[in-house]
């Protein structure tokens, strides 16, 4: 019997970057149970994402690739596809962080950054997205942040590249989505983690203005950025393209 539920992710295969831990671990249990085919979860730690998929069911698989090495990405394409399968839905999840004043930030340093969110997610995208184009489906989603939307201290290379991804979901949204590949963002705000938490308990002024800014009074769950990556893969956004769709209690609109 068909299913009708138009949040149902059946027949879907989702490749998520960073999804060992935290919103791209969230982002793969959300999508499962929204009864995904595959969820395969992609990261530079073998350790890391083997433990996370004994704790999901056999849906679930892993592939070990630092997606800032863009020269190793037309292999990867071709490891994935054969053991794993070919995707449906790309995650771009994976991210690292410089935090430094930028004045004192070097430009090996600010590439490190640049390289994964920007070059890394293009790299991929540019490896896997013919197959969708030549079905005339899929689905893109970048996650990206309101510290491009905001002022932030110290996280200059940051904010510059999570700029960059959003300039990229409105380009490839123009190219793709003629063809049935949709393109979106998720800008979480601060989302609940044990680093989160221990930052906050060493210093809880920045707790307090992190709470002060965000209406809602709280700090996001990872399944609630999962949730919303499972809207817009799903039919349920099959006309939500080109959009920068923020989950963040209200933080970068708030006082």
């Amino acid at each position: 019997m068909k299913d009708d539920n138009p949040y149902k992710l059946t027949g879907e295969i989702a490749l998520i970057t960073g999804g060992g831990t935290g919103i791209g671990l969230g982002i793969a249990q959300c999508m499962l149970k929204a009864g995904a085919e595959k969820v395969i979860l992609v990261g530079r730690r073998e350790e890391v994402l083997a433990k996370a998929v004994a704790g999901l069911d056999d849906r679930a698989s892993y592939a070990v690739q630092d997606i800032s090495e863009v020269l190793e990405i037309e292999d990867f394409r071709e490891r994935v596809a054969n053991e794993h399968g070919v995707p449906t839905c790309l995650v771009h999840n994976a991210g690292v962080n410089v935090r430094k004043p930028s004045v004192e930030m070097s430009d090996a340093e600010f590439m490190s950054v640049f390289d994964v969110h920007v070059r890394g997610s293009l790299a991929l995208t540019r490896a896997f997205v013919p197959a969708m184009l030549g079905r005339g489906s899929g689905s893109i989603i970048l996650i990206g942040s309101m510290a491009a939307l905001m002022g932030l201290p110290n996280v200059s290379a940051y904010s510059i590249a999570k700029s960059a991804m959003h300039g990229m979901v409105y380009s490839l949204t123009a190219e793709y989505s003629p063809h049935g590949v949709r393109v979106n963002a998720i800008l979480p705000g601060w989302i609940e983690s044990k680093m989160a938490l221990d930052a906050f308990e060493a210093d809880p002024e920045r707790r307090d203005k992190v709470f002060g800014r965000t209406p809602m009074n709280r700090l996001g769950k990872a399944e609630e950025v999962g949730t919303a990556a499972v809207f817009l893969a799903a039919p349920a956004a099959s006309f939500v393209t080109g959009a920068l769709l923020t989950v963040d209690g209200g933080a970068s609109t708030g006082f």
